[in-house]
């Protein structure tokens, strides 16, 4: 059983910053690499970030470069996402994923999600 536990998402102004946490846990977990996404109402589910634990490699998606980094801590399975620059249309549910194998590009693990407010 894998379980990830995402922290640190709330209320914030425009042009604030927040940092979100999200640490990996349980028997079987294993990983490749750790992605945020996000789903603001009624829309879909959208990548923001992604990282890997061997060598660090991370992606982004365009609307947040510059103004998100996603990093990690590989004795505390712990991956984060400093969101700075925080503007109202970053607004949404976050949630961290797990993507086991190199091999595939499939998420298969999901956190419960963090609520990030930006107000205007």
């Amino acid at each position: 059983q894998v379980q990830l536990v995402e922290s640190g998402g709330g209320l914030v102004q425009t042009g604030g910053s927040l940092r979100l946490s999200c640490a990996g846990s349980g028997r079987t977990f294993s990983s490749y690499a750790m992605g945020w996404f996000r789903q603001a109402p009624g829309k879909e589910r959208e990548f923001v970030a992604s990282i890997r634990w061997s060598g660090g490699t991370t992606d982004y998606a365009e609307s947040v470069k510059d103004r998100f980094t996603i990093s990690r801590d590989n004795a505390k399975n712990t991956v984060y996402l400093q969101m700075n620059s925080l503007n109202p249309e970053d607004t949404a549910v976050y949630y961290c994923a797990n993507r086991r194998w190199f091999y595939s590009l499939e998420y298969t693990d999901w956190g419960q999600g963090t609520q990030v407010t930006v107000s205007s």
